[in-house]
Formats: structure tokens, C-alpha cells, sequence
């Protein structure tokens, strides 16, 4: 799809396509030179956003990163672009524009899905420009990031969704309704309708739920000759949504040689309330986890080979500990725990994966969740993995890196963006013919099989993890037996 791409060195052309900067903003120099950093505090954290303001100077303003930008290719508009958005956010730390509601408006409808990231030949760190920023808007009007959120969505974003045990038992209800029937019924007779819409909405995010696990053994022997010792990182709404994938998990790991230790205090990695601004409770959760995990302590933390998690938010969160915990007194752990987390694709690539022997006759499409293939630059391994399952055809998705609309909260936050994203994506997975949809991340999972619900029922929506297991035990999901 061809989208327009206006050069901001051009002052007529920053003019038609940013129309909400004011006019004193200053504009790059004739020759596309950036302009020297401010004469003042901003960006130091004395006053304003805590901004390094080099990162916001390596934006050249290209414009390459403009195609793989989701909220941009749907509306065309430059200040919906990540370069639009960096020009916004330099203005106000210059001083020069105002941080008023249709600025603020342009920077919430990112989803941070750091496709930029991806796309930009020099290396624009845009993650580490929105995150501040969205911190000191948060800072100036505490309410802002959940403004559109009632108070029962409050109360499960902050209070319930970063719990395993509490998600679980919030869940009961809606196991109990899809067991029974009544989940259905409720739809067929309208009886939905009666529910305020934000928590319709909600509603129908729920994937089909299956049994929980119960509890893991604290550890799990490994099967054949020991290869590596790992921890795995169950997560909190990933568990309690998913945990078929959990439990495949651990099996697969086992399955190749490794011993499993599950530790049984962990939790959330932070991410829900670091995304929201709110820095002190994702702390907390970080803090709490590089104790758990041992990370505290260097002689026995060397003992685990690595850290698994099967969720691309989770793994991020995680991987970005050492800058989220800089300038606190688990700074050095945080550096720890950080150096060993693996995404179970990229682990079991490392190792060598064996391969697994039951045939999977189905045809199949992956979709890059955007905290894996951008944030964590994982996108060849979970491919490896699926195209070593024997019977499964993978079949290439067009746009697989753009970003589906989940994004943790977006849904809730922005769910008109995120309707259209959703339907985007989902129309490009309908138009592979495949019967099965594979990606890392429960987010996607949740926003593509709602979507997938409506234009195809029919469409397995997995962790490639799930397909693994399939094909190393021989269980096969509902529908695909013999």
C-alpha cells in the first residue's frame, strides 16, 4: 500500500502535514542539518520530560520508518508517523510547542510497537524517546494514560491482570459460562447487550479457555542427557488465558534435555503499569522477581543458563530490566536477570532443538508479535521451529510485522485504532487459506482470534509452542486428531 511520505525538511510540506505544530516551532535548517540542543534544562530531568536529548537528534527525518508505522498507514497523517511524533515531542522540549490536547492525542495513539526501530537505517532509539515522555505527561495529569478506561477496567488492569491467582479466579465466572453453554446463549438471546460496552468488549477479547494445569512441580527433570538448567517466567494474564502454552512449555524444555526450575514467588514482570507511566509499581514487580529468580545472588544466579519466557511482552519487560531498574538498589541484579532472559524460540535455537516426530498436517501463518520482532529482533526462530514440525506448510503473511492493534492495554485504551488494526491483520490472515495462526504473544493472540472469530471460526490460534508440543507428544488439538 503506498502512503504518502513528506519530507520535514521542506517547510511548505511541514506545514500541509503537520498542521497542529505552531508556527513558532523551528524547523530544521535548508539543508536537513538538526539543530543544536536547547540553551536549557530540558531533557536533563530538571524541569520537563527526562529526555536524552542526542536520541532525539538522530532522527534525520527520512521518513523511511513511515511504511512499517500501523497508526500511520491507516491514517496518513505525518504526526500519526514516528518521525511526526519525535518532531512533536522536540517542540515541547524546546519549549517551542505546547503539550496540549491534540499533541498529547497524536502520542497516545502510538502503539509502541517499535516497528520504527526496525526500519530506521540510523539506529533511532523511538522507544526510548515515547517512554519518558509518555512518564512526564503521566507526571503533569496522572489520570491522562487510563482517562478512557472506567473504574472496573482500572481495577483489573492494575489490580487483577498483573496477578497469576487473581487472574485466575476473575476468570472463573467465564469458564464456568462457556462449559456450560450459558456464554453462548447470552449472545444468541441479546442478554450481551444489556452489559456497558467497555466490558462487552472485554468479554469477547476472552479466548476458549482451557482447564488450568494446577501447579507445575518447582522442578522438572529433564528427559534424555541434562543440556542446560533454565527458569521458566509463567507470567500473570498469560497463565491464567493461556495455560496450554505454559504447560507446553515446560515440556518442550524438557523434551530437550532441559531441567525446569519453576520458581514459585514470581511475578508480574511490570510491564502493564511501565506502559501506563506508572514506574513505581513495575519497580516494585521487578524487584521482586530478580529476588525470586536469584539474581541477587551471583554465585548461585550462575547456576541457571537462562530464563524463559513465552510472552514477547513479558520478554521485553524483562530484557529491559537493567534500564528500568538504573539508579535503584537492584540496578546490578537487574543487569543480571536481564543478561540471561530468552524467548523460548531463541532458546531452543540456540541449544539445538530436537526434532520432533508426529506430523502435523495442517496449513499455517505466523504473525510477528511487535514486541518480538522488533523490540527483541526475533523473527527467524519461531519459523525454524515451525517449519521443522513434519506435515505443517508454512505459508508467508503479507504485513506479518505490523503491529495486529493489542499492544498490552491499546485495546482498552485506543479501541477504535485497535478495531481497525485487528481487522486489518486478520484480513491478511484469511487471505492465506491457512488453517492455523502461530504467534508469540498473548496479546495477539487474544486481539486476532477475536477478530479471526468473525471472519474465520475455523482458524487454530496457537503459541508455536503449542504446535510444538503437538508434535513431540502427539496430542493434537481439538479438530486436528488422526
Amino acid at each position: 500500500m503506498a502512503t504518502p511520505t513528506p519530507n520535514l525538511a521542506d517547510s511548505e510540506a511541514q506545514r500541509t502535514a503537520l498542521p497542529i505544530l505552531s508556527a513558532s516551532v523551528a524547523a530544521p535548517t535548508a539543508t536537513g542539518a538538526p539543530l543544536p540542543a536547547p540553551p536549557h534544562g530540558h531533557g536533563t530531568g530538571s524541569h520537563g520530560p527526562r529526555v536524552d536529548y542526542e536520541l532525539v537528534l538522530d532522527c534525520v527525518h527520512c521518513g523511511l520508518c513511515t511504511a512499517s508505522c500501523p497508526t500511520y498507514m491507516e491514517t496518513a497523517n505525518e504526526a500519526d508517523s514516528p518521525r511526526g511524533r519525535i518532531y512533536l515531542m522536540r517542540g515541547v522540549i524546546d519549549g517551542t510547542l505546547a503539550l496540549d490536547s491534540d499533541v498529547k492525542q497524536h502520542l497516545d495513539l502510538c502503539l509502541n510497537c517499535r516497528a520504527c526501530e526496525t526500519a530506521c537505517p540510523s539506529g533511532v532509539q523511538y522507544g526510548r524517546l515515547i517512554e519518558p515522555f509518555r512518564e512526564f505527561m503521566n507526571e503533569l495529569e496522572p489520570e491522562r494514560q487510563v482517562q478512557s478506561l472506567n473504574a472496573v477496567q482500572k481495577f483489573l488492569l492494575f489490580h487483577v491482570f498483573p496477578y497469576r491467582w487473581r487472574n485466575r479466579a476473575s476468570l472463573a465466572p467465564a469458564r464456568l459460562m462457556q462449559w456450560t453453554g450459558l456464554d453462548w446463549l447470552t449472545e444468541k438471546t441479546g442478554l450481551m447487550e444489556l452489559v456497558p460496552g467497555s466490558l462487552r468488549n472485554m468479554k469477547r477479547m476472552l479466548p476458549d479457555l482451557k482447564p488450568h494445569y494446577g501447579q507445575l512441580p518447582e522442578v522438572l527433570e529433564p528427559i534424555g542427557p541434562k543440556r542446560a538448567r533454565v527458569a521458566l517466567f509463567l507470567g500473570c494474564v498469560a497463565d491464567a488465558l493461556y495455560p496450554e502454552t505454559n504447560y507446553a512449555t515446560a515440556k518442550v524444555l524438557q523434551a530437550n534435555g532441559c531441567e525446569v526450575w519453576i520458581p514459585r514467588n514470581q511475578g508480574c514482570c511490570g510491564a502493564l503499569h511501565y506502559h501506563a507511566a506508572q514506574e513505581g509499581p513495575a519497580r516494585e514487580f521487578a524487584a521482586q522477581n530478580c529476588d525470586t529468580f536469584g539474581a541477587t545472588n551471583p554465585e548461585t544466579f550462575k547456576d541457571v543458563d537462562a530464563i524463559i519466557t513465552n510472552a514477547a511482552g513479558c520478554g521485553y519487560q524483562l530484557k529491559d530490566y537493567a534500564h528500568m531498574m538504573h539508579a535503584t538498589p537492584h540496578a546490578e541484579a537487574a543487569a543480571r536477570l536481564q543478561s540471561k532472559v530468552r524467548d523460548v524460540s531463541e532458546f531452543l535455537v540456540e541449544l539445538g532443538p530436537v526434532r520432533p516426530k508426529h506430523p502435523l498436517n495442517i496449513r499455517a501463518t505466523y504473525h510477528d508479535a511487535c514486541h518480538l520482532r522488533h523490540a527483541q529482533q526475533i523473527f527467524k526462530q519461531p519459523r525454524q521451529l515451525l517449519e521443522m514440525i513434519p506435515g505443517l506448510e508454512l505459508i508467508p503473511l503479507a504485513e506479518s510485522e505490523l503491529c495486529c492493534g493489542a499492544a498490552g492495554s491499546y485495546n482498552l485504551t485506543q479501541p477504535e485504532m485497535a478495531d481497525r488494526l485487528g481487522k486489518r491483520k486478520t484480513a491478511n490472515i484469511a487471505a492465506t487459506g491457512a488453517k492455523a495462526l502461530f504467534t508469540g504473544n498473548v496479546g495477539c493472540l487474544m486481539q486476532i482470534t477475536r477478530h479471526l472469530k468473525a471472519l474465520e471460526p475455523g482458524v487454530w490460534c496457537a503459541h508455536p509452542v503449542d504446535a510444538l508440543w503437538a508434535s513431540y507428544s502427539g496430542e493434537m488439538p481439538k479438530g486436528l486428531e488422526g
